[in-house]
């Protein structure tokens, strides 16, 4: 009877310490899981606004270099209708004259 009674003793008490340090390691592992979590949502977090500089500042870019083109089209379009002004100036020349411009290009 005696070894029923150290087994009955024996089993309350091995349950009653399992449950107290599976509970501690419960809560650190648990504590340790929400530490890793909220670094992994604050990692997120962090090339979440890495992503949106990233993308303000190219956004600038592609408007600075837009209007650069934009500048260098109207220099040009500026350049064509001087020439086209000097070409229209020689056909007028030549107009007045009653030569064309086969023949005055002949001549040099």
């Amino acid at each position: 009877m005696s070894n029923r009674d150290g087994f009955a003793s024996g089993l309350i008490a091995g349950a009653a310490v399992g449950g107290l340090v599976g509970g501690l390691l419960g809560i650190l592992v648990g504590a340790r899981v929400s530490n890793d979590a909220d670094e992994a949502e604050n990692l997120l977090e962090t090339q979440e606004d890495t992503e949106k500089q990233k993308a303000i500042k190219e956004s600038e870019i592609i408007e600075e270099t837009r209007q650069s083109l934009e500048g260098k089209i109207a220099q040009l379009n500026q350049a064509i209708d001087e020439v086209r002004q000097q070409i229209n100036g020689v056909n007028g020349n030549l107009a007045k004259t009653g030569r064309s411009l086969s023949e005055e290009s002949s001549n040099y």
